[in-house]
């Protein structure tokens, strides 16, 4: 079968890739093209624009870039008609992926939905696009299940792709190897995540960094963003300088003592695996979060809060994001005993609601059993 797939940021490229694979496992004539990065490549799908292509976040860089945003579109279109899917599987980004939705299903192609977008946290009146455009949606996230329930739209809940991302990657710490490995003083790392995109790392690392500065006793790594080249970090490192390794962000986190990470998939990852961490985030301009304040959902922003329903990871956003209260935040992990504890138990609880692994092997099947099913009843 051909299946057009389309994800528009790293996460969305890892997710995919590990669903390809397993898809390919299943269906051994399955065709895939769409649009992705480096790992969906080398599953196998011929990539047609890079996501670092379609990265445009806030409104500014929108408006700014509407013209390419729109030959994207127009060229997706075309491109998806002349393939002739049997399947169009959008991974979230659901600035592009719900208007693709809407043009396959007025093109009567089916829709399958991988990681539902955060439509539960804000914008929720987006799930009446869901319900109008998307045949199948495949959610990763145990609460969505009942979020959907509300609309009396049903689900395929398949587990969290981050079990098994991680898991393949995950290795006992060898201290004396990363540190030789990668050139490396033999201190206990502090980690700093500044997201993958330019607009997240030039307003988060400069803070960030001058945080990491204040600990001495620990050194400072950069986990690279693998859209992103070393050109773009020195601009806003200062004399804060620190070593930014590529392709090696689990490595980084099971090898650090702590770390500052950037609101969203880094920081369930970082729970994941286990590490005590600050989450931080600010949008700019002030004026654009406030706005949008007033559509958000959820009291949390941070997807290890929201799955307890609880603040077990600090979350400092927008005016909270301050060099002092990083710093302050850092220190009552590092010198608090019980606090990390605490942090440390609440991850083993989120495992628990996080379910068994294997999502992406699951995702897989379902896909490709409704479609031979769907094919069948259509002959």
């Amino acid at each position: 079968m051909r299946y057009y797939v389309l994800a528009g940021e790293a996460s969305g490229d890892l997710h995919a890739s590990n669903l390809i694979k397993e898809i390919s496992l299943i269906d051994q004539q399955a065709q895939f093209r769409g649009f992705g990065g480096e790992l969906m490549e080398k599953a196998g799908m011929a990539v047609l624009k890079h996501y670092r292509d379609l990265a445009f976040m806030g409104l500014v860089p929108v408006i700014l870039n509407i013209r390419t945003i729109r030959k994207n579109f127009r060229y997706c279109e075309q491109d998806m008609l002349d393939f002739k899917p049997d399947v169009l599987i959008l991974v979230d980004y659901p600035g592009f992926n719900l208007r693709m939705a809407q043009f396959a299903k007025a093109h009567g192609l089916r829709t399958f939905y991988y990681i539902s977008p955060k439509i539960w946290a804000w914008k929720e009146k987006r799930v009446y696009k869901v319900i109008a455009y998307v045949d199948e949606m495949f959610t990763i996230l145990p609460f969505e299940t009942g979020f959907y329930k509300k609309y009396d739209y049903p689900v395929n809940y398949v587990g969290n792709p981050l079990l098994d991302a991680i898991l393949e990657k995950k290795i006992a710490p060898d201290f004396p190897k990363f540190w030789a490995e990668n050139e490396l003083p033999e201190k206990p790392i502090l980690a700093v995540l500044p997201g993958s995109r330019k607009g997240e790392i030039s307003v988060l690392l400069p803070t960030m960094l001058e945080a990491a500065a204040q600990f001495p006793e620990f050194q400072c790594i950069i986990a690279g963003a693998p859209n992103m080249g070393i050109e773009y970090y020195r601009p806003f490192m200062k004399e804060n300088q620190a070593p930014i390794i590529w392709g090696k962000t689990y490595e980084i986190m099971i090898h650090s003592r702590i770390a500052i990470v950037s609101s969203g998939t880094a920081a369930l990852e970082t729970a994941i695996l286990n590490v005590p961490q600050v989450v931080v985030y600010q949008m700019t301009p002030n004026w654009l979060f406030k706005y949008l304040k007033f559509f958000l959902i959820t009291k949390w922003v941070s997807l290890v809060n929201i799955i307890l329903g609880r603040e077990a990871v600090t979350e400092l956003i927008q005016s909270d994001f301050t060099l002092k209260n990083v710093v302050h935040e850092l220190k009552k992990i590092l010198h608090d005993p019980e606090n990390e504890k605490r942090m440390l138990a609440d991850y083993r609880e989120m495992m628990i609601k996080l379910g068994e692994p294997g999502a992406s092997k699951k995702a897989a099947g379902l896909m490709v059993s409704k479609l031979q099913a769907y094919n069948s009843n259509k002959n």
